[in-house]
């Protein structure tokens, strides 16, 4: 059990107790008024009996019809002042008649609180002094007798200056009781409030769960996707074009011979990176080579296989990157070489290789034939290509950008820019 549900227990279970007392209280003191009056004979002068017992009577039947009977009118203010009224005009008559009834003209204080409200209260704690003063001088008969009645006023005040004091406590002890119900409920409440935000948040997180690994298989089959396409389906198509070419200089046999080493070659380097690729290691060129060396030794076997020129710079401060960094910027200088071997029929191209502070970019610019890149996009959204769309994927797993500039017969600008993370980051 939680300390906030032992709270409202114990306080429930004192609240029960107390209201078990207070609806108890009146009958006792009333009882033992009437068993002490009954003996007053024996040591005293005698007791109106019949009157005396006619106002216990009367007591009785009013406490049991307003603090008894129907609960439901207490909380009726000018109807419980009503009872409140009378409940002490038959205290009075009682203390006047049998000065022992005041253990029961005691009951307007504790009723004071319950019934009354606001400065009422004290109005009410000031009767029950006046009466309960006609009791301390011994009724009604003694005041007549001894020529008490300047008495009874200042015993009066004073009753009620100390009753007064007393019973501000008790209101302080009521309303602090008050708050910590109020506090209890809505403690209570927002507990009520998190159980349920917990049992939200568990279907939320289990939903997540659910989510992260969806994402988390259609980001791994994307990722093959890419790096079949980026070594699989590039070095097929190296082949194919390398084989194509030695069937057609089969009347020359050392030009067909050199077509099928580049064919065999490009198969073995296919083979290897097939093989990276399951085990999810990074590429072969920047296992052996910082990316730098990676991209110009990829540069210089793609300009030796294709007959074309690719020259690489650099600029900045070259430094290691974070390996998907440096993955993603390789792949993306093979597949833009691809494309131009595929597409482009360029003299020459030009790749720059770019470290500044906080960004990395890698610059391939040809000038081939070119092409709209707005018709390109469409095609490879429909055909479903992973060229340029594949290079785009990449990089924007990172926060970067592929832009992209073309226009037809005017050769072709791809600008690849990736956050700078060292080796050894956080990407």
């Amino acid at each position: 059990m939680s300390v906030e549900a032992e709270l409202r227990t114990e306080f429930h279970r004192w609240e029960q107790r107390e209201t078990r007392v207070f609806q108890v209280l009146p009958y006792f003191l009333l009882a033992i008024s009437t068993f002490i009056t009954l003996l007053q004979p024996l040591w005293d002068e005698p007791v109106p009996y019949p009157a005396v017992f006619g106002l216990t009577i009367a007591a009785t039947l009013w406490l049991l019809w307003f603090h008894t009977l129907h609960p439901d009118w207490h909380q009726n203010g000018p109807l419980m002042g009503l009872y409140y009224a009378g409940l002490l005009a038959l205290a009075l008559g009682l203390v006047g008649l049998a000065p022992w009834y005041g253990f029961f003209a005691f009951v307007g204080y504790p009723q004071a609180l319950q019934y009354l409200r606001g400065g009422w209260r004290y109005v009410g704690v000031a009767a029950t002094a006046m009466v309960a003063a006609v009791s301390y001088l011994g009724g009604w008969t003694n005041i007549e007798a001894e020529g008490l009645w300047w008495g009874w006023p200042v015993l009066g005040v004073i009753t009620t200056v100390l009753a007064a004091a007393f019973f501000y406590f008790a209101e302080m002890a009521d309303r602090r009781n008050a708050k910590q119900k109020q506090a209890l409920a809505e403690l209570h409440e927002a507990n009520v409030k998190l159980a349920a935000a917990l049992e939200e948040n568990a279907g939320l997180h289990a939903q997540l769960l659910v989510q992260a690994r969806e994402a988390g298989v259609l980001d791994e089959r994307e990722r093959m996707a890419r790096e079949i396409h980026d070594t699989l389906a590039q070095g097929l198509a190296g082949i194919l074009t390398q084989l194509q070419a030695a069937e057609q200089t089969l009347d020359t046999p050392s030009m067909s011979r050199r077509y099928v080493t580049n064919a065999r070659k490009l198969a073995r380097e296919s083979l290897t990176e097939a093989r990276r690729t399951v085990h999810a290691v990074e590429p072969m060129a920047l296992a052996e080579a910082r990316l730098p060396d990676a991209i110009s030794e990829v540069a210089r076997r793609w300009s030796e296989v294709n007959d074309i020129d690719a020259v690489l710079t650099i600029t900045g401060d070259a430094r290691p990157m974070h390996a998907e960094i440096e993955v993603t910027l390789l792949r993306t200088a093979q597949e833009a070489l691809a494309n131009v071997a595929k597409h482009a029929r360029a003299g020459r191209v030009g790749l720059t290789l770019s470290y500044m502070e906080d960004l990395v970019t890698l610059d391939v610019r040809d000038d081939g034939t070119g092409f709209d890149p707005d018709a390109q996009r469409a095609r490879d959204a429909t055909s479903g290509g992973f060229g340029l769309a594949g290079m785009r994927q990449r990089v924007q797993r990172f926060a970067g950008r592929l832009d992209i500039e073309s226009e037809p017969g005017g050769g072709t600008a791809i600008c690849a820019t990736v956050p700078a993370i060292p080796a050894g980051g956080a990407a």
